[in-house]
């Protein structure tokens, strides 16, 4: 049963991400061009230079904020990592008598 839940949250968190996609792939751009933009401003010696990556600076942010959906794909990405970790992740045994073995054993043993 746990696998079929997180089989569903699974292909819940793709369609999210597949629906995401676009907006994810324009504000990695968007932040790669204010990166740049921002290391060449801090660069530049002349004002004209400075101004020019600063106005580059600005629409690299503009285009950054107009992708906020991306954050969703994010955070998709993330819930298919845990899924993808928790997939295989022996869970316990819902048999009384393994427990209860267990426990015995830790009795005997103190």
């Amino acid at each position: 049963m746990k696998k079929a839940g997180l089989l569903f949250v699974g292909i819940i968190a793709a369609i999210v991400l597949l629906a995401n996609l676009g907006s994810l792939v324009g504000m990695i751009i968007s932040l790669g061009i204010l990166y740049v933009a921002a290391k060449k401003f801090l660069q530049a010696d002349s004002t004209t230079g400075k101004v020019i990556w600063g106005t580059i600076g600005i629409i690299g942010l503009s285009t950054a904020v107009a992708n906020m959906p991306a954050i969703l794909g994010l955070v998709a990405v993330y819930v298919l990592y845990v899924i993808y970790k928790k997939w295989d992740e022996p869970g316990e045994s819902e048999d009384p008598f393994t427990n209860f073995e267990k426990q015995w054993d830790e009795l005997k043993r103190s």
